[in-house]
């Protein structure tokens, strides 16, 4: 674990970080002390600078500073329903990126997605909600091209990359990686077991 908030670290420490802070969720052995008090000081004072960006779905059973056992200042989190990526939420990564030093970006999906659902179903709820399903349907359609047989399961695992290609397209990004300034990976929770799959 970073218990330095202010420690530069490369993008392979940080992923580690975070595998061993999921498998102390998992093993419920948190470590992370919950008084953040000393914390909160220091991070006003020297500014934030968090060792990695999470981008991950709202849902609410994935709190991803709870998934990692992490605490403050720790990560930059960026939340939309389905992990869908737009120009507002691919700036939040590209600000934390530049602005921050992030050297890790971490596209983190999970089981059993309402968005995916949502896209699978066809069901349609006004321009804004539709407007999420639609960044859904270039995955969904690849895996019913593909005639995958868990359709849901792979929509998932395939927008996940979806989103990755998406921040991948930004230059502002794209010339971190070049650089070797930042590696983007991605990742899936499962809502059940609590276990992060970092193989996707």
């Amino acid at each position: 674990m970073r218990s330095n908030l202010f420690e530069q670290i490369d993008s392979a420490q940080a992923l580690q970080i975070l595998k061993d802070g999921n498998k102390r969720y998992v093993d419920g052995k948190l470590t992370h002390e919950r008084d953040y008090s000393a914390d909160r000081a220091g991070l006003v004072e020297k500014g934030q600078h968090p060792m990695a960006v999470v981008f991950c779905c709202s849902d609410s059973r994935v709190p991803p500073e709870i998934v990692f056992d992490l605490g403050l200042g720790q990560i930059f989190v960026v939340r939309t329903a389905g992990n869908t990526a737009d120009a507002l939420s691919i700036g939040s990564v590209e600000f934390s990126v530049m602005v921050m030093g992030a050297p890790l970006v971490l596209v983190l999906g999970h089981s059993r997605c309402g968005a995916v659902s949502a896209a699978i179903s066809g069901s349609s709820n006004g321009p804004n909600l539709s407007a999420i399903v639609n960044e859904v349907m270039p995955s969904l359609n690849k895996v019913r091209e593909a005639r995958e047989e868990d359709i849901q399961c792979s929509c998932e695992d395939e927008n996940i990359r979806h989103t990755i290609a998406k921040l991948h397209s930004s230059e502002i990004l794209s010339t971190r990686v070049d650089e070797k300034k930042l590696v983007i990976v991605g990742a899936k929770y499962d809502l059940i077991t609590g276990i992060v799959n970092f193989e996707i």
